[in-house]
């Protein structure tokens, strides 16, 4: 096994979980098997009790482990499944080794940090790496550990001096050390300053640890002159001092150390560069550049109880990120926090509760994340009821589905006092409940956790369709609380539909509102699951998930193709044109493609064809045809509806058809491709792409007004 210790120092925060991750891309980019482990030196068992405001969210795995956000950077970054232990914490070493104490196992010995501490961190990182996580047989080729923390703190100690000995044990072909440091610049100098820098690799050589890369964070590239002396005085090659300044979003990374040819310096230290090959990040390329150039937004109301940190919803917003590129969209996430929007703050801090309605009626869409405990439900459920009533897409994530559940009991089936018992254990009307098997002793590891089955109860659900799945679905939960099973049938005939699931058939975990376009809440976290380039299906959909596309007005068309079979025929999957062909071969398809466009009626604007022309009286386009539509049939075709709203001058032949009653379709007899030219597209194919992309309804209205 191969190793590459990832150290910080001089200050926290300064990107080592993505930095990490980013190593680790481009060594599986170079054809390489890579796995992760992340060192948290804090003494808590795990991050399942921490405070979001404190340490960020607690990122949920498979296995049901409630580890640091760090490890759902590697497993989007590298797309893979890690377990439980592969978050080593403090707390779970001291806990293993007092357990074999307790046992007896160390034989009457004195149990010391050396040898017993070192002794089970070791162990622990050995027997980790060898555990596949990437869904093929054996272990991987490279192991990427992050040290969490600054080197020099306290509690760090120990883990320090147990990867000492592991670099000694493993020897040097097998371990790469890459400290990642911050390289300041005074505002009055205006010089990157080594001087922090220095200090760290001093630091962490007097205990024993020698890097053989440094990984400089700093807000511009790093001089040559700046290089050359860190290389001086830290003792490390111009070479191996890769510069991560910073960039326009965090995709560029990896592309910053292959340039760099940092993965050629780490494979010639690892003694890997014969197996490895020259890396591919095309489509990391590809996609870091894809976020760069979106100019179309869509705002998300994020209505949280954490907003104050935007990483105590790291994972929901890159979620929504991945889900926003597949739609080529940009993200803008308004935070709202929940008590701002109750009628209390109204009256405590007007102008706070003042702007948090503006912010939620200016979205195009509401989200309510996971939270805890009873502060900000009272906005949480505003904002559910204004979704509802006003037909604004909304998607409820575990706590945000009880707030939907809530809403509607005490709004639509009219149980005013309607409450989780989470909030309110002596409510009349308790409609969400704590879970039997829940503990009200202990607060660790005591939930609904990890991965967990969903049966959907009808294929005919969004939710379904947008899953691609009729059966059944798998996503990681993290919930002592669940919706009331003997309230459902009240509720579902007010109308609200669970048409998710558990195996038991008692556990309600999808919900959806049928008379909504919209409106859908999970038990569980899909969060966790979403990766770039495959996102979560609850906020996007297969390739499109549905709560951006019901935002963009996309949803009612994906879903139609979905029903009808034809999802992924590119022909027919953003617009349904016939192209001219005078061989008979074929023409019954193209008579089926134009059947399955009149008869679902996609996209979803109606359009006059002369608008898009800017004419009002004629238009001169270039034909080339031998046979024209008999005008002796016209009379009886337009009585059925079909129209022809353009015609020669001499008004028997026709050149231009339209279904009024179609949202967009439309026939020429001309070519009006031999015309188009860039910067001045043809108006017909104008219009085409504009109707298959909900931008149409907005340029007629413009040609109408004059505003164009």
């Amino acid at each position: 096994m191969k190793y590459v210790l990832v150290t910080g120092g001089v200050v926290s925060g300064l990107g080592k979980g993505v930095t990490a991750s980013s190593i680790g891309v481009v060594l599986k980019a170079c054809g390489l098997r890579v796995t992760s482990i992340k060192i948290d030196p804090y003494l808590n068992t795990d991050a399942g009790t921490m405070s979001p405001f404190e340490h960020g969210e607690v990122f949920v795995l498979d296995d049901g482990g409630e580890v640091d956000l760090d490890l759902g950077n590697y497993e989007r970054f590298l797309d893979v499944r890690l377990t439980r232990d592969n978050n080593i914490t403090t707390g779970k070493i001291y806990q293993s080794v007092l357990d074999k104490e307790r046992r007896g196992d160390f034989l009457g010995k004195t149990v010391q940090v050396v040898p017993h501490i070192t002794d089970a961190i070791k162990n622990w990182v050995e027997s980790v790496s060898v555990i596949p996580v990437d869904g093929k047989e054996g272990p991987a080729d490279v192991c990427v550990i992050e040290l969490g923390g600054t080197v020099g703190d306290i509690e760090s100690m120990p883990f320090i001096e147990a990867l000492r000995q592991l670099y000694f044990s493993v020897g040097q072909d097998n371990f790469c050390l890459i400290h990642v440091s911050l390289i300041p610049v005074l505002g009055v100098v205006g010089e990157q300053k080594t001087k922090p820098t220095q200090h760290s690799v001093r630091e962490l050589r007097a205990l024993g640890l020698t890097p053989h890369f440094l990984a400089c964070r700093s807000a511009e590239p790093l001089l040559e002159s700046t290089k050359q002396k860190l290389s001086q005085f830290c003792h490390v090659p111009v070479g191996n001092i890769l510069n991560i300044h910073d960039v326009p979003n965090i995709w560029h990374v990896p592309l910053l150390l292959r340039n760099q040819n940092a993965h050629h310096a780490i494979l010639n230290q690892l003694d890997l560069l014969s197996v490895a090959t020259p890396p591919d990040l095309q489509e990391w390329t590809k996609r870091a550049e894809t976020l760069d150039n979106l100019t179309s937004s869509v705002r998300i109301a994020m209505v949280g109880k954490y907003v104050g940190l935007s990483d105590s919803y790291l994972s929901v917003v890159k979620a929504l990120l991945h889900a926003c590129i597949a739609c080529s969209l940009k993200p803008l996430v308004d935070w709202i926090a929940a008590s701002d929007l109750e009628d209390d703050s109204a009256k405590l801090t007007p102008e706070a509760h003042a702007a948090a309605w503006k912010t939620l009626r200016n979205a195009a869409c509401v989200l309510v994340p996971g939270g805890f405990g009873d502060r900000g439900v009272s906005g949480m459920i505003l904002a559910a009821k204004y979704a509802r009533e006003n037909k604004v897409p909304y998607l409820g994530i575990c706590l945000g589905m009880q707030i939907s559940v809530i809403e509607f009991a005490q709004n639509v089936v009219g149980l005013e006092s309607a409450n989780s018992t989470e909030f309110d254990p002596l409510t009349p009307n308790p409609v969400v409940i704590f879970m039997p098997e829940g503990s009200r002793t202990h607060m660790g590891s005591t939930m609904r956790l990890g991965s967990r089955r969903t049966l959907f109860q009808t294929p005919d659900c969004i939710t379904a369709k947008l899953y691609h799945s009729l059966e059944h679905v798998d996503e990681r939960h993290r919930h002592r609380y669940e919706v009331n099973p003997e309230i459902v049938d009240t509720l579902e005939e007010a109308g609200l539909k669970f048409v998710g699931k558990d195996e038991s058939g008692q556990r309600m975990e999808i919900l959806e509102l049928p008379s909504h376009p919209f409106y859908v809440g999970v038990q569980f976290h899909p969060e966790f699951k979403s990766r770039p380039g495959r996102p979560s299906a609850p906020f996007l959909g297969i390739l499109k998930q549905c709560l951006v596309m019901a935002a963009t007005g996309q949803l009612k068309a994906y879903v139609s193709k979905y029903q009808n079979g034809i999802l992924g025929i590119e022909d027919m999957k953003s617009v349904s044109a016939v192209s001219s062909n005078h061989i008979a071969e074929g023409l019954r398809g193209m008579i089926l493609a134009a059947k399955y466009a009149r008869e679902n009626k996609v996209p979803e604007f109606a359009w006059e064809c002369r608008l898009l022309y800017h004419s009002l009286e004629y238009v001169d386009e270039r034909h080339r045809h031998r046979y024209e539509v008999n005008p002796e049939i016209v009379g009886t075709f337009e009585e059925a509806g079909l129209k022809f709203v353009g015609k020669d001058e001499s008004g028997q032949r026709m050149e231009i058809l339209e279904l009024p009653s179609h949202p967009f379709y439309v026939g020429v007899q001309f070519h009006p491709e031999f015309k188009s030219r860039p910067g001045r597209p043809s108006a017909p194919f104008l219009g085409l792409v504009m109707a298959a992309t909900g931008q149409l309804k907005a340029y007629v209205s413009k040609c109408q007004n004059g505003t164009l």
